[in-house]
């Protein structure tokens, strides 16, 4: 197994951990799952990096490096709303795409047809992260002493600042997914709409 298909794999085994430790009784968990995440997020970019640069492109890196994000993503977003820090519609809305687009994938799979990354998904990816890695430093941030109280909790118009930013954060991701999401499947419906015509 290369050096990408590596990362690819330790991405998973870190969304279990991440998960574990959300959800876990040990001190500082949230701040742990953090930390697990990102550094989850850090792999999904070096082994993409790696295999283009060293050309170490395989068929299990095709498949699997496009799911396990999407498991990482749709795990982070899920166990929010677990933790009452994300709404459920907006975990639906998310889950949904991202099944809808790896069925339209696998379709595309089946007749020869290669489905590449949009402009508009990559920036939708982008700010699931930065909407995840949001919401985690909210329910984080006191655990780092006071320092991190004084900052994240600065107010504007009464309410912390992170709390606005993460959650602008959260509906800007939905926005994007559920925008890239319509355009992808319009875009390819020559590939299913013969089928549901």
């Amino acid at each position: 197994m290369n050096l990408p298909n590596k990362l690819t794999v330790s991405r998973f085994l870190l969304t279990i951990a991440f998960v574990a430790a959300i959800y876990s009784p040990l001190p500082y968990h949230e701040t742990i799952a953090m930390v697990l995440f990102i550094s989850a997020a850090i792999t999904d970019y070096y082994d993409g990096m790696i295999a283009r640069r060293d050309k170490l492109i395989t068929n299990f890196g095709i498949l699997m490096d496009p799911l396990v994000d999407k498991i990482l993503v749709c795990s982070a977003f899920i166990a929010f709303v677990g933790r009452g820090w994300l709404p459920a519609w907006m975990a639906v809305i998310i889950v949904a795409r991202e099944l809808a687009v790896t069925g339209l994938r696998l379709l595309a799979a089946s007749k020869s047809v290669m489905l590449s990354a949009e402009a508009l998904g990559k920036c939708k990816t982008t700010m699931q992260i930065i909407a995840i890695v949001s919401t985690l430093v909210r329910g984080s941030y006191t655990q780092w002493g006071k320092w991190s109280e004084v900052f994240f909790s600065f107010p504007i118009f009464g309410v912390p600042w992170v709390d606005l930013f993460t959650v602008a954060a959260q509906w800007l991701a939905v926005f994007l997914t559920l925008l890239s999401g319509v355009q992808y499947m319009w875009r390819n419906r020559n590939l299913y709409i013969h089928d549901v015509g």
